[in-house]
């Protein structure tokens, strides 16, 4: 990422971390966004931003943005890799986001190449189109690897000292830099022992996850488990599948009659 440019110099963020990965490469897909009905953003020249501990994030060329319903504020924010970031607000009709949009105009010398794209909260907007699909969650990384392979291999979760779920037929996931989940089928979990929460979830490359939580001995374990009710054509496997948090399991989860490590996820608790 070295290089000369006019910003205002190095980035400080890679001389104090040089291995840091930040890729930002153009995508070929289609995206539209759409604000109050209206379409915001229509962009065949979308460039995919890659960056270490976030999703993926989609930028635009001004020329590819509605500008005339955005309104340039005074709000700002710094990247110690990127630079210092400008903002807009969005009006269509009788709706206003604040700060929905962000640009880096005068980006470091190692990120000039974002210099004048744009970016969007992605949850501040109302709707996300990739080609002819609305997507949900965030910007899919077309490098990413979603594998579901089913198992006879042995599966036990225990909580509160209770065996809570046992399968010799389960749904394998393997993911990027997720942990191995299991998913398990309803009749080899004590659902009696599960009540559903008002928690949702949407992940783009699964689908919309409703959750449970589980009282077992008195013990209550919030959200530990999900399944995916409506799931995306590209993952049909694991529909109605029960999958367990073994990151927040108190007592174990097993494989193969061995007690499985506990993985460090940003969804500990």
């Amino acid at each position: 990422m070295d290089g000369a440019g006019t910003g205002p110099g190095k980035a400080p963020g890679f001389v104090k971390n040089p291995d840091k990965v930040l890729d930002f490469e153009p995508s070929p897909r289609r995206i539209r966004i759409k604000f109050n009905d209206e379409v915001i953003v229509d962009s065949t020249n979308v460039m995919l931003m890659r960056e270490d501990g976030h999703v993926p994030a989609l930028y635009f060329p001004m020329s590819d943005v509605q500008m005339d319903l955005f309104t340039a504020t005074e709000h700002t924010s710094h990247c110690g890799y990127k630079g210092t970031a400008s903002y807009w607000t969005l009006t269509v009709e009788d709706r206003t986001e604040e700060n929905v949009m962000w640009s880096y105009r005068d980006p470091y010398d190692e990120m000039l190449a974002i210099k004048d794209y744009v970016a969007f909260y992605w949850n501040r907007v109302d709707e996300w189109w990739e080609e002819d699909e609305q997507i949900f969650g965030h910007a899919r990384d077309p490098k990413k690897r979603l594998d579901t392979v089913p198992s006879h291999r042995p599966v036990k979760v225990v909580l509160g000292g209770e065996m809570v779920a046992e399968t010799t037929n389960s749904m394998f996931a393997f993911e990027g830099n997720h942990p191995l989940r299991f998913y398990i089928p309803e009749k080899d979990v004590r659902m009696d022992l599960l009540s559903p929460t008002e928690t949702k979830s949407v992940c783009p490359y699964k689908g919309r996850a409703s959750y449970f939580s589980a009282t077992v001995n008195g013990e209550s374990f919030e959200d530990i488990a999900w399944c995916y009710r409506e799931v995306l054509p590209e993952c049909p496997r694991i529909k109605d599948l029960i999958c367990f948090y073994s990151e927040n399991t108190i007592n174990a989860m097993f494989l193969d009659g061995e007690e499985l490590p506990k993985p460090e996820t940003k969804w500990k608790k």
